[in-house]
């Protein structure tokens, strides 16, 4: 028999507290709150990119490729716990345990896995308080300042089994612990135990020693009056209700519970808002919703509600999305499924995502929603959150003067708060479109722009909107290696954004990665079918790429950004190739109305795309075709 194959793995072990003072109580009801908790802990583990590798009695297995994803797994999955056991009464509630170790295992052949490692996160587990969640030495140095959680040190233990002391740490649950546990770190010591013979000296070199080991912060970077990560949501505030078993059968609660804790986590992931934990929108459950209550005891101004009927093996869902201040219904839908086609967590995950992906997107109707009180204020009294609102109708037309009152809205949020991650990450775009736009521009618009993303990251290394600034400036700077794992980053913190979804395809398509870039396209539009204008620039270039001109025209057609010289240059290209000859003077002869110096121009503009040169050809030839002259590329000169 084969060993099997050895592999490092981040290993999870999970198991329930009380288990048999639980199931003497109640063997039915245990069960079934045991298969509810299981199956809301394999939807955690999987969006971790983990899986189950076994659950025998009340014990779950799994394995990560990465520590970091396995701590983030097992604190989201304490949270998801919580929060259900608040439904419970309090004798029948189930909590659970979880250890983690970082270590060699074998892999068997039916994907079964064994050795020390597995062994160590047992024990882990075993160390771990109910709720709470215990680590190995080899997690902890895996996550050490990659995860917005602190750790209190336990000591080396002796574990079953194990030949030598295991040095474990507790897991601070509480998001921004990290850097509160910094901050105190920062802090200078105490000098009153140093008091009697020979302080002097201790005290002087106490004092060294704190300023040695005190982390120094950017010279260009001014230090936080707060800490950001405590600092709430500038935006509005949403609740979701629990959505309502509509079925008549009990035994079917599972997908409406779970539905409801998929959007609360999956509307959390946009830091734009600050979304109810579902500890305080559990108790609505099967009540009317009331309105007027809601917004004056949550503060919630939008509320998201609906209800699940399964009939045989079809499932219907509703979904609703109100105002809570004027009682206005925004937007619902009705999503119908067949059970028998599909697994119905996939169907659960499916809905979950389109719901996020058309009510909370940067061009989603919570937003939109949002943009007219925006619009109305005077720019002088416009705030960091005015300044993101108003991206949205100015990425619909994108105009010069929109530009210069966001570029100014977002320098006086971050002269008045110089943490506020969010006003950073506009302004990289302000300043990157200095570049690729030509609005406005000053010199070291991509130098601004760079040090603008990177001081939102810095102050919010978990916002997905952050590192998507940061790889799009990257790419302005053709740094292509840097903007694929910006966007990734930015796609692992929010897989739901739409928008993420189209800016990274639309970059990658015409950076020349099509296979790649067409993918993530079609999921944006598939999240968001009343998507804006501009998702169709992918599509145009997609199909241009490949000879597919008529697909191409129809694309570019579809744009409404008149006033854009890319939108006539890239028309009469495409017109040339089909040799619509008079169509493409036209576009050509506005093109040159926008830009007169544009064949002179044309490789500078075109390298802020990082379109590659044979693909450029394809433009310059239809652009002849079209009658616009443009030269081949100049040879590089040293």
């Amino acid at each position: 028999m084969a060993e099997g194959t050895r592999k490092l793995a981040a290993i999870m072990s999970a198991d329930v507290v009380g288990y048999s003072r639980l199931m003497a109580a109640d063997e039915a009801a245990t069960v079934a709150t045991l298969r509810e908790y299981r199956a809301a802990i394999a939807r955690v583990i999987e969006r971790h990119k983990g899986r189950v590798v076994n659950a025998p009695g009340d014990n779950i297995l799994a394995e990560f490729p990465s520590a970091v994803e396995g701590v983030q797994a097992a604190i989201e999955a304490q949270k998801v716990l919580e929060g259900r056991n608040l439904e419970l009464a309090p004798d029948r509630r189930m909590d659970f345990r979880i250890g983690l170790n970082l270590g060699d295992v074998i892999e068997a052949d039916d994907g079964t896995i064994y050795g020390d490692g597995v062994n160590i996160a047992a024990r882990m587990e075993a160390l771990a308080e109910a709720g709470g969640v215990c680590i190995s030495s080899t997690v902890y140095d895996a996550v050490s300042g990659k995860v917005d959680f602190g750790f209190d040190f336990l000591g080396a233990q002796e574990v079953k089994n194990i030949d030598h002391p295991i040095n474990v740490y507790r897991v601070r649950t509480t998001p921004g612990a990290a850097k509160a546990m910094a901050k105190a770190r920062r802090r200078r010591p105490s000098l009153a135990v140093l008091a009697g013979a020979g302080a002097a000296v201790v005290i002087a070199v106490g004092v060294a020693a704190w300023f040695a080991l005190r982390a120094p912060a950017p010279e260009t970077v001014t230090e936080a009056p707060t800490d950001p990560v405590l600092s709430m949501p500038t935006g509005p505030v949403i609740a979701v209700l629990p959505f309502a078993n509509q079925s008549g059968d009990p035994a079917q609660d599972y997908f409406s519970t779970g539905l409801t804790e998929d959007l609360i986590i999956r509307l959390s992931r946009f830091q734009q808002f600050k979304v109810i934990a579902r500890n305080s929108t559990a108790r609505y459950k099967g009540e009317t919703v009331d309105l007027a209550a809601i917004l004056s005891e949550l503060g919630a101004r939008y509320v998201v509600d609906g209800g699940v009927r399964r009939s045989g093996d079809r499932l219907r869902v509703t979904v609703d999305l109100t105002d809570a201040t004027d009682g206005a219904r925004l937007w619902g839908q009705t999503y119908d499924r067949d059970l028998s086609a599909a697994d119905v967590f996939e169907i659960q995950d499916d809905i979950a995502g389109r719901v996020v992906a058309v009510i909370a997107d940067f061009q989603g109707i919570i937003l939109r929603a949002g943009i007219k009180d925006s619009m109305g204020k005077p720019p002088a009294d416009l705030e960091s959150y005015d300044c993101q609102l108003r991206l949205v109708p100015y990425y619909d037309a994108v105009t010069p003067e929109e530009h210069a009152i966001i570029r100014d809205c977002a320098e006086r949020a971050v002269a008045r708060d110089p943490t506020d991650a969010g006003a950073w990450w506009v302004l990289s775009f302000a300043y990157l479109d200095e570049n690729r736009f030509n609005f406005n521009s000053r010199p070291g618009s991509l130098d601004r722009a760079l040090e603008a993303a990177q001081r939102a990251v810095q102050f919010d290394a978990n916002s997905a909107d952050a590192h998507l600034s940061l790889a799009q400036v990257h790419f302005g700077r053709n740094e292509m290696d840097a903007f694929t794992a910006e966007s990734e980053q930015a796609l692992a913190l929010n897989p739901n954004n739409a928008s993420y979804l189209a800016v990274t395809g639309l970059k990658m398509i015409e950076a020349g990665m099509l296979d790649r870039g067409i993918a993530l396209m079609d999921k944006a539009v598939d999240l968001n079918p009343s998507h804006p204008d501009w998702y169709h620039w992918a599509y145009y270039h997609y199909h241009f790429r490949r000879g597919e001109y008529d697909a191409a025209l129809s694309a570019i057609q579809k744009i409404s950004w008149p006033d854009y010289f890319w939108t006539h240059a890239q028309t009469a290209a495409v017109l040339g190739h089909l040799g619509r000859l008079d169509k493409a003077r036209a576009s050509v002869d506005r093109l040159l109305e926008l830009y007169p110096d544009f064949v002179d121009h044309f490789w500078d503009e075109i390298a802020k795309w990082n379109v590659p040169d044979k693909d450029a050809m394809l433009y310059v030839e239809g652009y002849r075709k079209a009658g616009l002259d443009v030269p081949d590329k100049p040879a590089l000169s040293y």
